[in-house]
């Protein structure tokens, strides 16, 4: 059994110009070094894959002054805020074949993305993400589906 967390960007500014160059807020700093601590107390995880958005990276840079060891890492177009779940959950579980030495993974990306991919994992689930909200899901490698744990809300 694998750990899977999928989680939100933290608080972004308004939408201005490209969507993709929107950066996080003060606020959203604050929700992604909190969520950042809160992970490498719980998960520590050594999987990251992270969309190629400004907001997403710096919400994964937060997270990543916490958790030290990550041993695989991926800025991925399969994560955007449009991208096809199933896609990203095919390519997803495909990581977590390849790198069987990994326990944990954490996907950073967006809404509606986040809520799709969850949706494809555990067919029962589909939740709305706070800003930096992270599901938790038992991922089965075998039957390649998963099992819902919780959402985690910073606020």
């Amino acid at each position: 059994m694998k750990t899977v967390l999928i989680m939100r960007h933290g608080d972004a500014q308004a939408m201005q110009g490209q969507d993709n160059l929107r950066e996080l807020t003060d606020k959203g700093v604050a929700q992604a070094d909190h969520v950042g601590q809160w992970l490498a107390q719980r998960f520590n995880p050594q999987g990251l894959i992270v969309s190629p958005y400004v907001r997403a990276q710096q919400t994964a840079m937060q997270v990543k002054e916490h958790c030290r060891n990550f041993i695989y890492s991926e800025d991925c177009e399969e994560v955007t805020p449009n991208a096809d779940a199933k896609r990203a959950v095919d390519y997803l579980s495909a990581l977590i074949a390849v790198h069987d030495e990994i326990d944990c993974w954490l996907v950073v990306a967006h809404m509606p993305i986040v809520s799709y991919m969850v949706a494809e994992l555990c067919p029962d689930k589909m939740p709305i993400f706070p800003t930096c909200g992270v599901a938790q899901i038992d991922y089965d490698p075998q039957t390649l589906r998963g099992h819902w744990r919780a959402l985690y809300s910073p606020q």
